[in-house]
């Protein structure tokens, strides 16, 4: 299995997965799986229907939110990474190829709640530099999203601004 980045407690992005690393994640303690990975992008990865199966077979919930790097800000990705965050028990695993476009759309998620500055630092904590996407990510700020953030998209923004 590739390296796991954990970005909150609850929340963790990796590079695209095999399929033994289904069980891999089941047995890591990982509630759910969440692709972000399109199909067709390459041949080598499993489809997302392959995907569901396996993550079905290790007992996980799985769902597939396809990003590219441009629409990885857009609503269709980031109310879905939202939703699925909302309603998936944690910690879940999100993955893509590398894991960048993972921690880019749970970032344009968290920040929808959450000031940018605040979501830049969880990032840069998990070791991510993300400070080029402030923009992007202050663009986010009021949308629409949960009345309340989920765990896995907390990033404690009352405990940094309180420790700084």
């Amino acid at each position: 299995m590739n390296k796991i980045t954990h970005i909150t407690p609850c929340f963790a992005v990796t590079g695209a997965l095999e399929p033994a690393d289904f069980a891999t994640a089941a047995a890591l303690g990982f509630k759910a799986i969440v692709s972000n990975l399109p199909d067709g992008e390459s041949s080598r990865h499993p489809t997302s229907n392959a995907e569901a199966k396996f993550a079905a077979e290790a007992g996980l919930a799985f769902r597939h939110i396809p990003a590219t790097k441009h629409d990885v800000f857009g609503d269709r990705v980031v109310d879905g990474t939202s939703r699925a965050l909302s309603e998936l028990q944690g910690p879940v695993l999100a993955h893509c190829a590398s894991g960048l476009r993972s921690a880019l759309a749970w970032a344009a998620a968290a920040a929808r709640g959450q000031p940018a500055d605040c979501v830049i630092a969880t990032l840069e904590a998990a070791g991510f530099d993300m400070a080029a996407i402030r923009g992007e990510l202050e663009e986010q700020l009021g949308r629409p999203h949960a009345a309340q953030i989920p765990a896995a998209l907390d990033c404690r923004c009352e405990d940094q601004t309180n420790s700084a």
